[in-house]
């Protein structure tokens, strides 16, 4: 059996109706709006539900109620029961019904009333411990893992070797095909000019990326500065725009 499965099925409740699990994390997590901290907590849960990104649930308890104004917007959900909405406002900013929670529970669900759960973009920035976390929480159950190789790898746009190296970085995250991440000094970086475009990845950071002048846009991307160890100064590019990948002389699917 897999450590992961039997671990969750020590640590985790499950509610009667079998949709809605939930965890506790140990993880000090902090939300801040309007510079202020509005939730600080040690003692928030996990919830897990079928087709969503986990979600935290913070105790009410550790929610600057000062911050809060009452709402009278609703919502039902079939697996947990009636939401009701609180809006934050600090020093004149507003964020809108941006926390909820289910006071009575229904029949067949987990008990949640002692907690409250945000809109991830409703506040301005989360924290796990001192680390800034961006998108989404991130899933205890998603590894993240960048390993050196020696594998040979080249990156073909068109006809033109932009890219070959023999010492490549595996980024290997649960679910996800491996991705190739190429030192910079190995890359052909004259053929290339940085865009504009940043993504977020709540394992990863912040990505900045590259195109190439007179062929595809945003063709690979590179992090700055990023928690998963190894993979800066290094670019991955994407073969579902274009790039050929070839290790150690096979073709790479798109």
């Amino acid at each position: 059996m897999s450590k992961a499965l039997s671990h969750a099925r020590k640590v985790q409740s499950v509610a009667p109706n079998g949709t809605v699990a939930t965890e506790p994390n140990p993880r000090r997590i902090r939300a801040y709006f309007g510079g202020e901290v509005v939730a600080d907590t040690t003692e928030s849960i996990y919830v897990f539900e079928k087709d969503h990104l986990p979600a935290y649930y913070i105790p009410r308890t550790d929610v600057r109620n000062e911050f809060l104004r009452d709402s009278d917007t609703t919502s039902v959900c079939p697996r947990k029961g009636v939401a009701t909405y609180r809006t934050i406002q600090v020093a004149g900013k507003t964020s809108v019904d941006a926390l909820w929670t289910y006071p009575e529970p229904l029949a067949d669900a987990l008990d949640l009333s002692a907690y409250v759960s945000f809109y991830w973009d409703r506040v301005d920035a989360w924290f796990e411990e001192d680390e800034q976390v961006f998108v989404h929480p991130r899933d205890p159950y998603v590894r993240v893992d960048v390993l050196p190789s020696s594998r040979h790898v080249q990156i073909y746009v068109g006809d033109a070797l932009v890219a070959d190296t023999h010492r490549p970085k595996i980024l290997f995250e649960t679910g996800l095909p491996p991705r190739y991440y190429v030192p910079r000094i190995d890359v052909k970086h004259w053929l290339f000019t940085e865009s504009t475009t940043t993504t977020a990845c709540p394992y990863k950071g912040t990505a900045s990326y590259v195109s190439m002048p007179s062929g595809p846009k945003d063709i690979a991307w590179f992090y700055p500065q990023t928690s998963a160890t190894g993979i800066e100064n290094h670019l991955s590019f994407y073969a579902e725009r274009g790039a050929r990948i070839v290790v150690d002389g096979k073709v790479l699917g798109v």
